[in-house]
């Protein structure tokens, strides 16, 4: 804000007063140095006007030791009247015991003959030494007194020389009144020249003022970002070249704003769109930048986290100081799930904000989200050790077996065959696993191609559930052999399929192979995890843009906490069970990523105790009717 400066506080005043006060003071020390020397100068010259001549002073001491008082008092007078002196002094003649004998002013005769009482006189006739001196009376003004010794010329030199004294009398008030009036003048002339200097130094401040007037008026409008004013050169002087220099750092600060707002919105636009968090502190570990991913991981607002201390907004402040991140920028891994709705760990990478002499001006963080590479690392590691717990459980029991038969079993004709069974039992739930895991293997890596082609997807859903139908069937038929969902009474399961099918012919791009796999999965274990005698629902119908397979069984359900994971790899919600009837974990996983591969969805409905129903979507596209396509 532009705050409007007073008059009194401005340079064109300071300027135009330092201009008038230095006149002023110059012409005052001028001026009193010159009354001074011209008072003194008048005053000498009055003093050297008040003189006797010489001859008179020899003439009036031959008179004044004569004895002829009367013949020598008239030559007296007869002699200090010949004396060239200034009309207004008074001259007396006084003797050597102190009486007057002469007195130059006809107006004041009453003297004569009397003693003076001067005590000026009396040291002088003491001494025989010369008097000056001042003094001021009311009606007289300023008087002059010199008093002169007057000494026998044919003395020898001893106290009794001093025959008399002159007594001159002058008055000053003229000599005053010269000075006064020269002082008058040196007053008028003062005030003349205060008044031009005043007028002077108006026009030289202003002169001086009006281009720094401008400067000041072109870095306001600087301020404000409006760089496009010039400010107008009026000579070639130092204040010319400032104009110059202000016009040059006009034209370079709008180049170094252009670009530095290039920059910003150059940054701002990069910090918008990095997949990753960026935090930018001062010194002391306050927030001062923040970008939309950082508030997105951290779940906050822009005005809530500036200048807040960064240990505080990443939860820190507790196990690390300000310190230790300057000293060791470290990596860490910080999980904020607690404070969002889904798993959410962040990688933080820490670096200084360093200038060229190495002074740190702040700390900048950058946040990866690494969710998804720590849950597949604990994937990773889960597979493995559940690989090798499901391979170690089968070659455990084949080895307990081999090692029997080994000792003697194989002689045993009841117990060998028996073991035999268990170990090719074993050794076929260990090929199916390896076959999984290579099958997931091949997805993975996307090695594994889809043997695509249209398919009447309802007959082939009948064809596969015929299949269950017949197995079924035929295992009732073969009494006596060992079934291969025995009950733990001894008894077949037993299961009835209802279908619920479209009748329209819904034509479907699937792999034949893989699709009808998925389906002996999810019919597999429909029929495991149902009770005996239950009834398995199968149902497919059509939608907008998609066709919906569904299996529903009765079983025990899935628990509310185990529904998303039942497609995980190696995943059982009843691991004992699982085991016991042969089962790999890998099905649902394999299911899944066929489904995906065909473009498809595959998900699961349960409740726990009212059993449970698995869902596949895919995308379906109505044929177009006429022609060689009509419908049957």
């Amino acid at each position: 804000m532009n705050k409007k400066i007073r008059f009194f506080q401005s340079i064109h005043f300071k300027i135009a007063l330092v201009f008038i006060l230095l006149l002023l003071v110059t012409v005052e020390i001028i001026g009193a140095y010159f009354v001074k020397s011209l008072e003194q100068q008048n005053i000498d010259t009055f003093k050297t006007s008040v003189t006797v001549d010489p001859y008179i002073q020899e003439k009036l001491a031959s008179d004044l030791v004569r004895t002829d008082t009367t013949t020598a008092n008239s030559d007296i007078k007869g002699t200090i009247s010949q004396a060239d002196i200034t009309n207004s002094a008074e001259i007396q003649v006084v003797d050597a015991k102190g009486t007057i004998r002469a007195n130059s002013n006809i107006n004041d005769q009453s003297g004569v003959g009397q003693k003076s009482a001067s005590t000026n006189v009396k040291a002088v006739l003491y001494n025989g030494q010369q008097y000056e001196g001042y003094s001021y009376n009311q009606g007289s003004g300023s008087i002059y007194t010199k008093i002169i010794p007057v000494k026998n010329p044919n003395s020898t030199g001893d106290g009794s020389s001093v025959t008399g004294a002159i007594v001159i009398t002058a008055n000053m008030d003229s000599v005053y009144d010269n000075i006064n009036k020269i002082v008058r003048i040196f007053w008028i002339a003062s005030a003349v020249a205060a008044m031009l200097g005043t007028l002077i130094s108006i026009v030289i401040s202003r002169a001086i003022t009006r281009p720094i007037d401008e400067m000041k008026k072109q870095a306001i409008r600087m301020a404000r970002g409006d760089y496009s004013g010039q400010v107008r050169i009026y000579g070639q002087d130092e204040l010319g070249q400032l104009a110059v220099a202000v016009n040059n750092l006009s034209v370079r600060v709008e180049e170094a704003q252009e670009a530095s707002e290039a920059e910003r919105r150059r940054l701002d636009s990069v910090l918008a769109h990095m997949t990753d968090g960026v935090i930018a502190t001062d010194r002391r570990g306050n927030v001062i930048i923040i970008n939309e991913m950082a508030l997105d991981f951290l779940n906050t607002k822009n005005e809530d986290v500036i200048g807040v201390s960064i240990l505080r907004l990443l939860h820190i402040d507790s196990d690390y100081t300000l310190r230790d991140l300057l000293e060791n920028q470290q990596e860490l891994l910080l999980d904020f799930t607690a404070q969002s709705d889904h798993e959410l760990i962040l990688r933080a990478d820490f670096s200084l904000i360093q200038r060229e002499t190495g002074f740190i001006s702040g700390l900048v963080a950058v946040l990866h989200d690494v969710t998804e590479q720590q849950k597949n690392e604990r994937e990773r590691r889960e597979f493995v050790s559940n690989v090798s717990h499901e391979l170690r459980t089968p070659l455990t029991s084949m080895r307990s077996y081999i090692e029997a038969l080994n000792d003697g079993a194989w002689q045993d004709p009841t117990i060998a065959p028996q073991f035999l069974k268990v170990t090719q039992e074993e050794t076929d739930r260990m090929i199916r696993m390896i076959n999984d895991l290579l099958a997931l293997s091949r997805m993975d890596s996307g090695t594994s191609k889809l043997e695509l082609e249209t398919v009447n997807l309802n007959e082939f859903f009948n064809y596969v559930l015929d299949r269950f139908d017949m197995m079924l069937k035929t295992d009732n038929e073969r009494a006596g052999e060992t079934q291969p969902l025995p009950q733990p009474n001894g008894k077949k399961k037993q299961y009835k399929i209802r279908r619920e099918i479209t009748k329209r012919d819904l034509w479907v791009e699937i792999d034949q192979d893989k699709f009808m796999q998925v389906i002996d999965n999810i019919m597999n274990n429909a029929i495991k995890y149902s009770p005996d005698g239950g009834t398995i629902t199968a149902r497919l119908l059509e939608t907008h843009n998609h066709v919906i397979l569904s299996i529903t069984d009765q079983g025990l359900g899935i628990p509310r906490q185990d529904i998303n994971k039942v497609f995980d790899r190696f995943y059982r919600v009843d691991k004992a069970r699982s085991r016991k009837q042969g089962g790999t974990g890998l099905g649902l996983a394999i299911s899944k990523e066929v489904v995906e591969s065909l473009g498809g969805r595959i998900w699961v409905d349960s409740r726990e105790g009212r059993g449970s129903t698995f869902y596949i979507s895919l995308p379906y596209e109505p044929l177009a009717t006429g022609g060689d396509w009509d419908e049957a």
